[in-house]
């Protein structure tokens, strides 16, 4: 991995992380992820990070926080202390939550799933397949608004999406909003964000006070995440993430998306369709080198 010039000539030690969700154990892509990013934090003589971003409390198991340790440590990782746990820190991102909404960017959101599902237009979709929201709370009267809060009725907050983009635009001077994305050379290029694809986009869910969209831009800049490494998956997610950095006035890292470790049909690996553990590859015999030899492959 070659150093940036932005990286020469600064004076900012790098500080790269592994940020993993602790509903399910390890596998091979979270391997090459941790891999990837403790390899370039070391080439940067810079320092690594473990976080555990674990606002989804419902799933999050301590049984799974032990077992991301143990794994990072059998591939002879290591991370400073202490680690980060998002959900010690819900006051945060509400904080983050309040300025967005002082200034008019966020709304109540009372719908259910098959609510939207059914007000949606199914040929318009966000970068994830998933229907765009329909704007049906959008425009909500106050005094409906004000009287489900208080019977209780769960809410989400929404991000008023035209409203953040010409605020954003405002405030870059009509500049186009961009990130850096790092090269498989380490070589900036320079991207084109359209946060706009996203559409109305949670930022807090109704189960839990954040979104992981939300926690991750406020976690990276408090922790003074200088570069970013995660898989292709979350690329599109950067146009989002962008777009709340500079509503939030947060400094802006460099990113490095990898490809991505698929199964035989192509699909990317993932613990909800059962992909096959860290520990359970520990077990039938592999090595920590035959582990990081299937993570990596010509990354090595």
């Amino acid at each position: 991995m070659h150093l940036t010039e932005k990286n020469k000539n600064t004076a900012v030690q790098p500080v790269l992380r592994f940020a993993p969700s602790p509903n399910g154990p390890l596998h091979l892509g979270h391997a090459r992820s941790a891999l990837l990013g403790y390899r370039m934090a070391q080439a940067l003589d810079g320092r690594f990070l473990l976080r555990i971003e674990d606002i989804d409390t419902a799933r999050a198991r301590e049984e799974f926080v032990t077992g991301i340790k143990d794994d990072l440590a059998w591939l002879d990782i290591t991370w400073e202390q202490p680690v980060l746990r998002q959900s010690e820190h819900f006051p945060v991102y509400a904080t983050a939550a309040q300025r967005l909404q002082d200034i008019g960017l966020l709304y109540s959101c009372f719908a259910s799933r098959t609510e939207i599902l059914g007000a949606s237009d199914p040929a318009k979709t966000d970068p994830e397949g998933v229907p765009l929201y329909p704007g049906i709370s959008k425009k909500r009267p106050r005094d409906a608004i004000e009287r489900d809060k208080a019977i209780g009725l769960p809410y989400a907050l929404r991000l008023d999406m035209e409203r953040a983009v010409a605020i954003a635009r405002r405030k870059l001077d009509d500049q186009p909003l961009t990130f850096t994305e790092l090269d498989a050379t380490g070589q900036p290029q320079t991207i084109v964000a359209h946060p706009e694809r996203w559409g109305d986009a949670i930022i807090v869910r109704k189960d839990t006070p954040a979104s992981y969209h939300l926690a991750v831009v406020v976690d990276d800049a408090r922790q003074g995440i200088t570069h970013v490494t995660r898989g292709r998956d979350l690329y599109a997610a950067t146009d989002l993430h962008r777009l709340l950095q500079v509503l939030l006035d947060l400094p802006e890292p460099l990113y490095r998306h990898h490809d991505l470790i698929t199964d035989p049909s192509g699909r990317k690996l993932s613990k909800s369709e059962g992909a096959t553990s860290l520990r359970a590859h520990r077990d039938r015999g592999l090595s920590p080198a035959d582990v990081i030899h299937l993570a990596l492959g010509q990354d090595q």
